[in-house]
């Protein structure tokens, strides 16, 4: 019973790195909250979304996402269309990604943040 109690734990762990492994690499989190909020898109509609993102890392990382099954590359026969959107397991992200504005809102003000002291001194 040890062991299984082990393997378990040893297993939740590689996941748990795996999928922040996923999450951590910049913009990626950006290309799903824009996937999230926008439904599917166009390599020029998310680039306009993310501006501070090079075509080339917007390329790699599209890429890098399909390969986790959060997002797939749709095209259509009759066009030359091609979409990103969520798979089924992108899509389920989304109450996570609440969770974590509202963590954020919470804890991580940036506009707070920001604020010089001289300015708040009047």
């Amino acid at each position: 019973m040890a062991k299984l109690a082990e393997h378990t734990e040893n297993l939740l762990c590689q996941n748990f790195t795996k999928t922040f492994e996923i999450l951590g690499r910049k913009w990626n989190g950006m290309i799903i909250e824009t996937l999230l909020v926008s439904g599917p898109k166009r390599f020029l509609e998310i680039s306009r979304a993310i501006p501070a993102c090079s075509d080339r890392v917007l390329v790699e990382r599209l890429k890098e996402l399909e390969a986790a099954h959060l997002v797939i590359r749709q095209t259509y026969e009759d066009s030359n269309l091609i979409e990103y959107k969520l798979t089924e397991a992108g899509e389920a992200m989304r109450p996570m990604m609440k969770a974590v504005h509202e963590w954020s809102d919470k804890f991580n003000n940036v506009a707070k943040l920001e604020v010089p002291d001289s300015l708040t001194e009047v």
